[in-house]
């Protein structure tokens, strides 16, 4: 990548910026990214962090960046991972068709696009059913519990795992190398040793145990993605070994860590809303539209980055090829030119089809746009559905949870409370 054009937009000396930057790109910032991100957005459309990267923090600069291929997304691991050498990317940052540009985007994600068109994830719809309802019913039992625990991450955990082909009793294991490979997504700068160690050790771990699954499935096949994406060579498809495993990491951590924080941040906005909730219950129909107000709000991908592919200008600064920005997702989505009251949870945000609110950068724009975002709505709007019905009174039991130190992938470390049976 082309180092930082500085000219234009001068490294900010206002104490102000300075102190929503830390906090922004800090693990102190975690609970609450959207009270600096909005001091940015502010302040400017544009800024340049000390290490020199430039930031985006409205939404139209925002949008116009993520929703168009003058800006590319296969520089991610030189802007963030500058610890790892080009030669060792493969092995240490897994991550197939997220980082990548057509042809190679195209040719990958269609073969994954198979297993999440809309007739697929429909199929889906009774075995998340089953699953809410079985694990809002151990909750239940239990009266007081971790939601993160209990609820959040089994759901697209078992989800994940049943439709690529991951079975039970690797759940422990696939668990602690996604949250690993997640964590591991930060800026390297940011990262402690043992976070940097623990994330070559789950890429490394993963490779190694997609690798066997896929030399089984190949001699005995079944109905998953595993199955699928191990027979693509036999239809003529070209599909390297490295592009087979790593198109299953990304699958898997995409469907899995991304959806458990959606499900704890969005009943953690649910739950500081009791409005809201009860607006669920006067409309169920809303809990269709709600999961979206539910990300837009606390998006699971709170920064992304881009560089350009040719000389363009954006928010008034000028970028020559090859020069990064990072995108911040976190500020767009709480931009107030764009979301009338944008920090208020409002459920029924998304639900007028004739007026609909503008699109959230949660599972952001274009080509890059989230394979999985129609599964996770569904398990989010499932589970809504099921807890409704199932639970009289929800309590948050600690006003201020715990979040993980993580700032691109961004999600609760836990969530007290206390269900009441119906």
């Amino acid at each position: 990548m082309a180092a930082p054009h500085v000219n234009t937009v001068a490294a900010e000396h206002d104490p102000a910026i300075d102190t929503a930057m830390a906090q922004l790109f800090g693990p102190d910032g975690r609970s609450d990214p959207y009270r600096a991100a909005k001091v940015l957005r502010d302040a400017g459309p544009i800024h340049q962090t000390p290490i020199g990267h430039h930031v985006l923090t409205r939404y139209e600069d925002c949008a116009a960046v993520l929703s168009t291929t003058a800006w590319s997304h296969a520089e991610e691991a030189g802007m963030m991972h500058p610890t790892v050498k080009p030669e060792d990317a493969a092995e240490e940052l897994p991550t197939s068709f997220l980082w990548m540009e057509p042809p190679d985007h195209t040719r990958l994600r269609n073969l994954v696009t198979k297993g999440f068109t809309p007739r697929m994830v429909t199929r889906l719809r009774p075995r998340i059913e089953e699953l809410c309802e079985q694990l809002v019913d151990k909750a239940l039992e239990a009266g007081e519990f971790d939601l993160v625990e209990m609820i959040a991450y089994p759901l697209p955990l078992i989800i994940a795992c049943e439709l690529i082909g991951v079975p039970k009793e690797a759940y422990g294991q696939v668990h602690q190398w996604s949250s690993d490979l997640a964590r591991g997504f930060d800026h390297d700068y940011t990262l402690p040793e043992e976070s940097l160690k623990a994330r070559s050790a789950a890429s490394r771990g993963f490779m190694g145990y997609f690798r066997e699954l896929l030399n089984e499935r190949r001699v005995n096949p079944a109905d998953d993605l595993l199955s699928a994406l191990s027979q693509v060579e036999d239809r003529g498809d070209v599909l390297t070994e490295q592009e087979l495993l790593a198109t299953c990491i990304t699958t898997f951590v995409a469907g899995h860590e991304t959806t458990a924080n959606l499900v704890g941040t969005g009943m953690l906005r649910l739950l500081r809303a009791p409005d809201q909730i009860q607006a669920l219950r006067e409309r169920p129909e809303l809990t269709a539209s709600a999961p979206d107000e539910l990300l837009r709000l606390e998006p699971s991908v709170q920064i992304t980055t881009r560089a350009a592919t040719r000389p363009i200008d954006v928010a008034g600064h000028h970028f020559e090829k090859g020069e990064g920005v990072v995108v911040l997702i976190n500020s767009a989505n709480h931009d107030e030119r764009v979301f009338p009251d944008p920090d208020r949870t409002d459920v029924a945000r998304y639900s007028d089809p004739m007026n609909p609110a503008k699109k959230h950068l949660g599972f952001s724009l274009g080509i890059h746009y989230c394979l999985g975002a129609p599964l996770a709505l569904l398990e989010m709007e499932i589970l809504l559905d099921v807890v409704l019905r199932k639970v009289r009174n929800l309590e948050l039991l600690s006003e201020n949870p715990p979040f993980k130190p993580n700032v691109v992938i961004r999600g609760l470390e836990s969530l007290q409370v206390r269900f009441t049976p119906a």
